[in-house]
This record gives structure tokens, C-alpha cells and sequence, in this order.
């Protein structure tokens, strides 16, 4: 038995994705955007789909986000340590410019596709994996009829698709990321296809134009004089 649907939710915005910083795992909670997004995207969401069970990253930025797609829907979060980010090593917290200035040649490899091993990082396979354990282990628990949502992180949610649906997540690059709080939508394929996840929509979100969707609630405020 499975989840007939899998809907993956990327988190809110924080203030390192406002630095452009690289997050990774480390814990650093939504901002003042993020939580507008998330609320707007709990109630965009919950007009799509109704989850069966909503499964989340521990990390503090996810579980916030799932909190509120949570009390839109009457169903709890359950925490999952394995549906966390992509861990970065020493890279944690740095910009890409501050990343080319101390790691030129590692850098360089790593915007090419390449594995950043020397700065401590999880190799994409690892990460993959344990996202499509944690996965597919509550979508069995749960019937065809269900939704399985899961809220994580965006180089996890890319990496966990590109593992459903058959591809190497080492090498396969054909899948763009999510911006903060929009999800990917796959269903279950036929007992017998392959792979068996389709994707059925990809970096949805709550309809906002994108530059409005970053900027958050006060986008359309004239700045005031001092």
C-alpha cells in the first residue's frame, strides 16, 4: 500500500536565503517574510490538496512552515530528522562570494555539478537516499487515496525527485529548484510502470508574481521620508 499522492514543500525564507547565504543544516528559523509565506502558502495548499499526514524536517524553518499548513488543515506535524537539508560542511553559512575567495577551485567544481567532498559535504547519493527512505516509508503507511505531504528543504526536495523517479542524483541535474513555499506534486504510477512516481506539477506556489513573492507583504509600501 502507498500515498496516491506526494506533494513536497520547500520552507519558508529566512534570513540567510535573503543573504544568499548557504544554509544547510544549520537551524536558523523563517524571518518575518518566511512566516507571511507560509501562511499564505498553508492556505494556498490546503485549497489543492488535503493531507492524510504531513511529515516535516526537524530543522526549525520547516517544522515553522509545516506548522502552519498544520492549523490550516486540522492534521499534526510529524518531525523527521532524515528530510533535512543537504549538509555543507565548513561551507555552512557562507556566500557564494565568500565561498569563490576561500574555496576557488572547490567552488568552481561544485557550480559545475561536482561533489564539494573536501568542505565536509553529504554526497548527493546519501542524501537522496535518506529522503527516499524517510519518503516512501510514510507514503506506505498510508492508502492510495492519501496525500502525503512533506516539508524539507531545496536541495533536498530536488535530490528526493530525482530519486523517485529513477534518475542518478549524482549526476542528473534536470530538475529546477524550489523558491520558498512552493511545492512539486507527484502520483503514484500504474503497479507495473516506471518509474513509479510521475511529476504532475513542479514549483507551485500561491500565485503571487515572484519579485512581490520575495519582497513579502510591505512590497507595495512607498518608503517613507525621514
Amino acid at each position: 500500500m502507498s500515498a496516491g499522492t506526494i506533494v513536497l514543500l520547500r520552507h519558508g525564507r529566512t534570513a540567510y536565503n535573503a543573504a544568499m547565504r548557504l544554509q544547510g543544516q544549520v537551524d536558523i528559523p523563517l524571518d518575518g517574510v518566511g512566516e507571511w509565506q507560509a501562511e499564505q502558502g498553508a492556505n494556498a495548499l490546503r485549497s489543492a490538496h488535503r493531507p492524510a499526514r504531513i511529515v516535516a524536517s526537524d530543522l526549525s524553518r520547516a517544522h515553522a512552515t509545516a506548522a502552519y499548513y498544520a492549523r490550516a488543515t486540522g492534521v499534526d506535524v510529524v518531525p523527521d530528522a532524515r528530510l533535512r537539508e543537504r549538509g555543507f560542511g565548513e561551507w555552512e553559512g557562507l556566500t557564494g562570494a565568500e565561498l569563490a575567495e576561500r574555496w576557488p577551485e572547490e567552488y568552481a567544481a561544485w557550480r559545475r555539478g561536482e561533489e564539494p567532498t573536501r568542505a565536509g559535504a553529504e554526497l548527493k547519493v546519501d542524501v537522496a537516499a535518506r529522503m527516499v527512505e524517510a519518503v516512501t516509508e510514510h507514503a506506505q503507511e498510508l492508502g492510495t487515496d492519501d496525500t502525503l505531504v512533506v516539508v524539507s528543504h531545496g536541495a533536498a526536495i530536488t535530490l528526493a525527485i530525482t530519486a523517485l523517479l529513477g534518475l542518478d542524483p549524482a549526476r542528473w541535474r534536470g530538475i529546477s529548484g524550489l523558491h520558498n513555499v512552493h511545492w512539486s506534486h507527484l502520483h503514484r504510477s500504474g503497479p507495473s510502470a516506471e518509474p513509479a512516481w510521475r511529476v504532475v506539477a513542479h514549483n507551485v506556489g500561491a500565485g503571487f508574481p515572484l519579485d512581490e513573492w520575495n519582497a513579502g507583504p510591505d512590497w507595495n509600501l512607498e518608503p517613507v521620508s525621514a
